[in-house]
């Protein structure tokens, strides 16, 4: 069998793909899909596992039509659209995305796929944004699903499972500026004593932390509407920490020409909300990510818990960063039905040593009700992320529903019972 030399962008992985695919219209694609035994998408490569790959025909949409039609209050983007591209066309139409991740390079449709999140107590994650979606089935046939039809909210956050994403229409709100604050090694007994007051400092706020220390965290990254009142400094105060006396980058040691402004200086939303700017490397690029979900409410238990792995963490570490987001309807959504906290962690690229750690700390957030982020490097069992979702057979009628020849499903589908 000869296979494509393709890789994700972290390059840990070679995908397995007899052919690589690149049609250029909607009527490429279905002949694509009807000539496929197997098939997966791939959009800006950003998953850290298998859950793009296939042994079949691997789809790229890089040549497809670039659309991005601002309507009313939505936007309706091309799949394989980055964030970053639709932002400055968002701004010159008045308008904005309610949030974004933490780097702009990202692609919509795996964003959605994978229930990708931004940070924000009020804010849900980036697939709750979408209002319909265009979606080409195994057959060919194309699918207009729509926020209110009965398949919409388990199609939303889909894994790719269902078929192939070419279109989808997000919601949109008035322009508005963003000004953001650090601030350094706040005492993590005093953070996770106040933790609510702590990620209400702001719109989104981010806790850094490279487990270097078990009393405090690194980096404390507090993002603001504006026009916004005084920051709380005698919370500030009571957790430790103290203003950052120039530019961070959230990776110790990193020199901070690829992040977004701080010191309060209000720009647009497309450029504060993003850690890092469009135009450089994300994070450090050779790294690998996992990130685990948890009920708000046990968030503080399980990072307390966490710093007992302090010294078996802090060597594979670059850095940890914890952010919140609302809770909502999406059935595999990892924030489904309820507020969380997610715990995400940037390691060094030595997967088999993560791999080897990540079943200590899967035995500590999992008791604590975790859901593993669907696109990065996880090792819970199949059994236990499926016990997670209460909408799980839900999905897979729907799914043998849209995919009954069952050409999109890999190893990865098969690993999580789909």
């Amino acid at each position: 069998m000869t296979t494509t030399d393709e890789r994700n962008w972290a390059g840990n992985l070679v995908y397995r793909a007899e052919r690589l695919a690149a049609p250029k219209t909607q009527e490429e694609l279905s002949a694509v899909l009807a000539e496929a035994r197997r098939a997966s998408v791939i959009g800006t490569r950003h998953c850290f596992n298998d859950i793009a790959d296939t042994t079949g025909t691997l789809i790229s949409l890089a040549e497809m039509p670039r659309e991005i039609d601002v309507v009313g209050d939505a936007v309706r983007v091309s799949a394989g659209t980055r964030y970053g591209d639709i932002a400055p066309q968002l701004q010159r139409a008045g308008r904005a995305l309610g949030n974004l991740a933490s780097l702009p390079h990202i692609s919509v449709a795996g964003a959605v796929a994978t229930g990708t999140h931004g940070s924000g107590d009020r804010i849900a994650n980036l697939s709750a944004a979408v209002r319909a979606m265009t979606l080409v089935t195994a057959d060919g046939d194309v699918r207009e699903l729509r926020r209110g039809d009965d398949d919409f909210p388990g199609a939303v956050v889909h894994l790719g499972a269902l078929g192939v994403v070419t279109h989808l229409e997000l919601d949109t709100e008035p322009d508005y500026e963003v000004a953001q604050r650090v601030f350094d090694a706040p005492r993590w007994a005093d953070v996770l004593a106040r933790f609510d007051e702590v990620t209400a400092l702001g719109d989104s706020v981010s806790i850094f932390t490279a487990f270097e220390s078990t009393d405090v965290a690194r980096q404390l990254w507090v993002k603001r509407r504006v026009p916004h009142g005084e920051i709380d400094t005698a919370l500030i105060e009571r957790i430790g920490a103290r203003p950052a006396d120039g530019p961070r980058h959230p990776i110790p040691g990193v020199f901070p020409d690829a992040c977004s402004e701080q010191n309060d200086v209000p720009g647009p939303w497309f450029e504060r909300l993003p850690h890092f700017r469009l135009a450089f490397t994300p994070s450090v690029g050779e790294e690998l990510q996992s990130e685990y979900l948890l009920p708000r409410e046990r968030a503080a238990e399980a990072i307390d818990a966490l710093q007992t792995l302090s010294s078996s963490i802090a060597p594979l570490l670059h850095v940890c960063e914890i952010r919140t987001m609302k809770a909502d309807d999406l059935w595999l959504s990892p924030a489904h039905g309820r507020d969380s906290v997610g715990i995400h962690f940037t390691w060094h690229r030595d997967e088999p040593a993560v791999r080897e750690l990540l079943p200590r700390i899967e035995a500590i957030v999992a008791p604590l009700g975790a859901r593993p982020h669907w696109g990065k490097i996880f090792t819970m069992p199949g059994d236990e992320v499926r016990s997670r979702y209460d909408r799980w057979e839900d999905f897979r009628e729907l799914q043998q529903r849209l995919d009954p020849r069952g050409i999109f499903r890999n190893a990865y589908l098969e690993r999580v019972g789909l």
